[in-house]
């Protein structure tokens, strides 16, 4: 879940293994928990839990793992508490990065995001180090096949979209205000419209090129560290051509 709404990014996750998508499940079932804990186990009145479990779908996650999670959630002595935290830092020559986290453990979650900065030549920094360059929003993905641009556009804007981009050949791209992401999905979705991708992201406001092989692919790996841990929700950063250590 790094970077910014590219299609590439959003095709890996829809082609993942069977051992990444149980990554992915083990993320989101977090979410979950922390939705089913603050507002209750019925989405129809749990804005969060609706907004997570549009991503569960949007990720290819079955229905019936997503029920036995919010049951599990919703249950006595439910799962462990869950504790959000988010760290910033750099990358290889500056890279910006911000890292989201659930964690039952802040210790070894603090410990394990700095080791995975210090290891492939970056540092983490102190909050608010690289997030003053970065904008929240509400990222809405929709697959452009059978799809009519203007109709989109039209209802997007009514809804309460800020933005509507269309640079991608494979997809649309609805952006909104962070806090008016649910109220534009659920009236996009009420229109029939189905995403790729509905998420609250930190879109960077400039990007970063890397040069050197070495940066690349440490900046890579990093990446990957991150994204394999089971702490980590989601990775955002500013590294422009990150196509180019694929």
């Amino acid at each position: 879940m790094s970077g910014h709404s590219k299609w590439s990014t959003i095709k890996r996750k829809k082609g993942a293994n069977d051992a990444a998508m149980a990554k992915i499940f083990t993320k989101i079932g977090r979410e979950i928990a922390v939705a089913v804990k603050e507002g209750g186990p019925d989405p129809a009145s749990n804005s969060k839990l609706k907004g997570v479990i549009a991503k569960a779908k949007a990720n290819n996650i079955p229905n019936d793992n997503i029920e036995r999670a919010i049951k599990k959630a919703s249950g006595e002595g439910a799962s462990a508490n869950y504790e959000e935290n988010i760290y910033e830092g750099y990358g290889p020559s500056g890279i910006a990065v911000i890292v989201e986290t659930l964690t039952d453990n802040k210790n070894r979650t603090a410990g394990n995001v700095r080791h995975y900065f210090d290891k492939f030549g970056g540092n983490m920094g102190q909050n608010g180090c690289v997030s003053f360059m970065f904008n929240r929003y509400g990222v809405i993905a929709v697959e452009k096949e059978d799809v009519d641009e203007d109709t989109l556009m039209e209802a997007a804007l009514e809804a309460g979209a800020i933005d509507f981009l269309t640079d991608d050949e494979n997809i649309y791209e609805i952006r909104t205000e962070a806090n008016d992401l649910e109220t534009v999905r659920e009236a996009l979705e009420a229109s029939g419209y189905t995403f790729a991708l509905a998420e609250v992201q930190y879109i960077p406001s400039t990007y970063t090129r890397l040069e050197s092989e070495d940066d690349l692919k440490n900046m890579s790996r990093m990446l990957e560290m991150f994204e394999d841990d089971d702490d980590v929700q989601n990775v955002w950063h500013n590294w422009e051509n990150e196509e180019d250590a694929e």
